[in-house]
């Protein structure tokens, strides 16, 4: 007769707890069910029709009739899945060509796309860091560059890490100097910042960066996921809101799953160099499929819309503009900033989760957002916008936020 186990399993009481807690406190999240399209407005299920305002969709571009039909094609084409990793069987001339039109679009030499930006950061530092390399990562940074940096310290012994205070340049600057008389450090050092930083809605002074990592001979990386198609007058991103050319940054990721047509995929942008180690060495490409032919199709032809119609982007940033004197006039505060993301701070999680079901009700679509995802006492809800909004979506959205000043005094 086998031995009684020495302790009764605890994952099935402990989840339960756990779930039950979320549920008590009403930070518990439920999926909600989109029963089409992505756009300005969307069909939720139990709720009908509502103006959607949570989404990355920041051009419009998700439903637009050639992006969906540029991926209908490229389905017709390749098939639906390229049933191998890029370097046995999985590349196909739809990657070529994305990637040719990607390193168009930044402006740097060479571009190698992931299966999302996660992947993306989850290959840079495991990649192309070593043993006495020093990785300094702004704090507020997405969760993807941190796990990212785990993943390269845990492997690579000797690789070591450091966190700078969100945005603060004279601490940047303090711990790139104290690496420099660091005897560990014997190798690169990198600085990593998100380029718009998505909880906040803020933006990295990337010109002032670039000036410490020139004084300090550091290598510049920068994500730019919620930059992308975004900032800038075209659109190209965060440096370009900064008149920076795009050769001072030595390392850039982004996404093709919001601006960007919003299907799916990362990519990575850089020397040639750099690219040709991440396709020797990138372990997310190396032991992952490719990224589906649809999707490679749909964003290269998402980026030439947008290389076609820059307007888009000057449409986007009217909309932004109307959105935030809106939320202010309606009794809120919003960080002021020319991003598409406007973070209303209310600080209690529950709080924040009460106010967007209200607001669905009221048929906005705006998330709630607590913790984890940020931290406790920060509890928000992030307004996004979109140029596919029109003024009657704007004007939704702020009625619906002068009913929460009244019914959620402050």
């Amino acid at each position: 007769m086998p031995a009684a186990p020495a302790a009764a399993p605890t994952f099935a009481p402990r989840t339960r707890a756990t779930l039950e807690q979320l549920a008590s406190s009403g930070q518990l999240k439920l999926l909600q069910m989109i029963e089409g399209p992505m756009d300005a407005t969307v069909r939720l299920r139990g709720s009908g029709t509502v103006a959607c305002f949570c989404s990355n969709n920041y051009l419009g571009l998700a439903n637009h009739h050639e992006v969906v039909e540029a991926g209908i094609e490229g389905l017709r084409r390749y098939g639906a899945g390229t049933a191998s990793v890029r370097f046995i069987c999985g590349t196909f001339e739809c990657h070529e060509r994305l990637e040719k039109r990607l390193a168009h679009f930044t402006g740097l030499p060479a571009a190698y796309t992931f299966t999302s930006c996660w992947n993306a950061n989850e290959a840079v530092f495991p990649t192309l860091g070593e043993p006495g390399d020093l990785i300094l990562s702004d704090e507020l940074n997405h969760a993807s560059i941190i796990d990212g940096i785990r993943l390269a310290v845990s492997i690579k012994k000797g690789l070591l890490r450091g966190v700078y205070r969100h945005g603060d340049l004279d601490d940047l600057r303090a711990k790139l100097a104290a690496a420099r008389s660091n005897p560990e450090v014997t190798g690169t050092i990198w600085v990593v910042t998100d380029g718009v930083f998505s909880m906040e809605g803020d933006i990295a002074d990337l010109p002032a960066i670039r000036g410490l990592c020139d004084e300090f001979g550091a290598m510049l990386v920068v994500d730019d996921s919620h930059g992308t198609g975004v900032m800038g007058r075209t659109g190209r991103g965060t440096h370009e809101h900064w008149s920076m050319p795009a050769t001072r940054i030595d390392c850039l990721t982004s996404t093709l799953g919001k601006a960007l047509g919003g299907a799916a995929g990362g990519y990575v942008a850089g020397s040639r160099e750099m690219i040709e180690l991440l396709v020797q060495r990138g372990r997310p490409t190396l032991f992952s499929n490719a990224v589906p032919a649809t999707v490679a199709c749909s964003a290269e032809k998402a980026i030439a819309i947008l290389e076609r119609e820059p307007e888009r982007v000057a449409r986007l940033r009217a909309n932004v503009a109307a959105a935030r004197t809106g939320i202010v006039e309606a009794g809120f505060s919003v960080l002021d900033s020319p991003t598409a993301i406007c973070p209303i701070i209310v600080h209690d999680t529950a709080k924040a989760i009460a106010m967007s079901k209200r607001l669905l009700e009221l048929g906005v679509f705006v998330i709630g957002f607590g913790h984890p995802v940020v931290p406790e006492g920060h509890a928000r809800l992030r307004v996004q916008i979109s140029a596919a909004h029109g003024r009657e979506h704007i004007d939704a959205l702020i009625g619906g936020l002068r009913t929460l000043r009244r019914e959620f005094p402050a």
